[in-house]
């Protein structure tokens, strides 16, 4: 029988080199995440009193909630949060069920084609969506060329609606993700409560209420939880689309008052206390309504054919949600390939340029932007790599006291905002020790390395911290992606080589790490091409033009009249391509396995 722990930690040599491995990831993470996380929220419920102390207060948290202009941004984020939310779940519940199943005509082809929107963060969507949504955009020319609308007097999609210009892009985007999570949970399904059901004559709507939805809330709830938690904390989307009335954009334009302001961390303290309030309450109301199954689906059903008239129905429901989710993607290469203002007043650009491509790799901030990203996203890879098979062997392999905090640990970035994790950073560089090495540094005349522990301030180098965070962001990709491959290795090959006399550090050189490569591959194909694209991070710890990562020279570029908005969105189309390679790789590489690197 096939066993997935390995015995041989029993030796005292072997239990302390686990212990120590144990010990240097927990401390990685006391360090990089619950340091600056806690920095954060103590900075904003404290104050300073007499002799260097603080004291916990209130003061501060509500001065937030009695700003009105602080209180209409906070009930902006959670109205944004909840509707991104709930429209998510409304395409992606009917999408997941058609996709596992019924057959329908194209479904092999359309219901790959459903993760598509996962290659372009929103943020870099808003900018196709705005020549496509705009006063005198595609979408208003075509209306006016079909006699719908006036040309002279446009309908504003996006100046008096940018809320929900927002969410239209982020729903575009993150709909995938509860799609994902459904998907697995129905998969997962016992086939034998519905057919038992279906026999005592229980319609599909009954069946859907009170047998298939009560089963799948737990992944339903987990694919929710990262949409949510995404949409209520994002700080790209508005920003691109002009809508500053909201959380994050205010945190965002705080981080330079944060040394004598403690207004802003008081924002990012109650941002992370919704989040995880709302968390909490959510999971003990439906944790309490939720059925436990029996048996796990040993067997999958099999998929029932649908008639001519669904089938068609169902291929057109599910194209049109393919083809909506495209919009942003079609727009940002619509304005990569358009000539400087020849995309005004038409459907389509009316003269066709390849340059910006060129210039994006030419252009000074582009091109050092580009650098940056890649040096950035290949050092916090190797990161991830080193440490995410490091964690998973000890929770997969190894019989150790604590080994499922580790894989706790792993998903905690998916579960803490972005913003609040980079904004934690910079407090980090504010208080000891950092000011204090800095200056050890420059005494010594070594002004770069002094630059390394400044995120604000003159000249600061924010390298070091944007591979922390882009690591942090996206080891659970890693750690997923190593554990699914570990769980398909024997443990009986490690006895085997031990029996024959080899180190445990031998055998996973030689044997273990061999037989998981694929897996280390996808998941830092992932982790690497989604650091590339890395958005609140960049925008916050980024504050000098020379160490603009890939994401803030786009946003910076956008705000340049010129060809800068033309250029942004060739990055933006770049940047396109690097994830659609990447994600087919991984999925060819993981299969079916490539949802769980997406659930909490």
């Amino acid at each position: 029988m096939q066993t997935t722990r390995s015995d041989m930690i029993g030796t005292p040599t072997g239990r302390l080199a686990a212990q120590l491995l144990f010990a240097a990831c927990v401390a990685v993470f006391a360090v990089f995440f619950a340091w600056p996380v806690l920095l954060t929220v103590a900075e904003g419920f404290s104050e300073p009193v007499s002799g260097g102390k603080r004291s916990w207060t209130l003061r501060y948290v509500a001065d937030v909630f009695g700003d009105p202009v602080l209180r209409r941004c906070l009930t902006h984020s959670l109205g944004l949060a909840l509707t991104v939310t709930g429209l998510s779940v409304l395409v992606a519940m009917p999408l997941a069920i058609l996709a596992t199943r019924y057959e329908f005509p194209g479904k092999r082809l359309l219901v790959p084609l459903l993760l598509v929107p996962l290659v372009l963060p929103p943020f870099v969507g808003a900018i196709g969506m705005r020549h496509l949504l705009g006063r005198f955009g595609a979408l208003n020319s075509l209306l006016g060329a079909l006699g719908i609308i006036d040309p002279d007097h446009p309908i504003d999609f996006l100046g008096g609606a940018r809320f929900w210009g927002v969410v239209l892009v982020q729903t575009l985007y993150l709909y995938p993700i509860v799609y994902l999570n459904v998907s697995a949970a129905l998969a997962n399904l016992d086939p034998t409560m519905e057919q038992a059901a279906e026999n005592l004559g229980a319609a599909f709507g009954l069946r859907l209420r009170r047998i298939i939805l009560p089963l799948i809330l737990p992944g339903m709830f987990a694919g929710c939880t990262i949409v949510f938690i995404w949409s209520f904390t994002e700080l790209g989307t508005p920003l691109m689309f002009d809508y500053y009335s909201v959380a994050p954009v205010q945190v965002f334009w705080g981080i330079q008052e944060m040394s004598t302001n403690p207004r802003p961390y008081a924002l990012v303290a109650v941002m992370l206390s919704v989040s995880a309030g709302l968390y909490l309450a959510a999971t003990l109301v439906f944790g309490g309504r939720s059925y436990a199954m029996t048996t796990r689906a040993m067997t999958g059903e099999a998929a029932r054919r649908l008639g001519p008239a669904g089938g068609v129905a169902a291929a057109a429901f599910v194209a049109a949600v393919i083809a909506a989710a495209v919009l942003p993607h079609v727009g940002v290469l619509l304005t990569s390939l358009a000539g400087p203002g020849s995309w005004y007043r038409s459907v389509l650009p009316q003269r066709w340029t390849f340059e910006h491509y060129t210039g994006a790799l030419r252009h000074p901030l582009a091109a050092g932007s580009i650098r940056n990203s890649l040096f950035y996203a290949g050092l916090a890879t190797l990161l991830d790599i080193a440490l995410g098979f490091t964690m998973a062997y000890l929770s997969v392999r190894v019989r150790i006291r604590g080994r499922r905090l580790l894989d706790t640990l792993a998903m905690m970035p998916l579960a803490v905002p972005g913003l609040v994790l980079a904004f934690g950073y910079v407090a980090m560089t504010l208080r000891w020790p950092f000011p204090q090495l800095a200056d050890w540094c420059r005494s010594h005349g070594w002004e770069k390395a002094a630059a390394l522990m400044q995120v604000t301030g003159e000249a600061p180098n924010p390298a070091m911290f944007l591979i922390i965070a882009y690591a942090m962001r996206r080891l659970p990709y890693v750690v997923r992606s190593a554990a699914a491959g570990l769980s398909q290795v024997s443990a009986e090959l490690e006895e085997a080589a031990a029996n024959l006399g080899a180190s445990r550090i031998y055998t996973v050189r030689r044997v273990i790490v061999p037989l998981v490569i694929p897996n280390l591959i996808a998941g830092g194909l992932l982790a690497f091409s989604f650091a590339m694209l890395e958005v609140s991070d960049s925008l916050i710890l980024a504050q000098t033009e020379e160490y603009y990562p890939m994401t803030k020279a786009i946003y910076a570029l956008f705000a340049r009249l010129g060809d800068g908005p033309y250029i942004a969105s060739a990055m933006g189309a770049w940047g396109m391509a690097l994830l659609t390679v990447t994600l087919i790789g991984a999925s060819l590489m993981l299969g079916r396995r490539l949802g769980a690197i997406f659930r909490m």
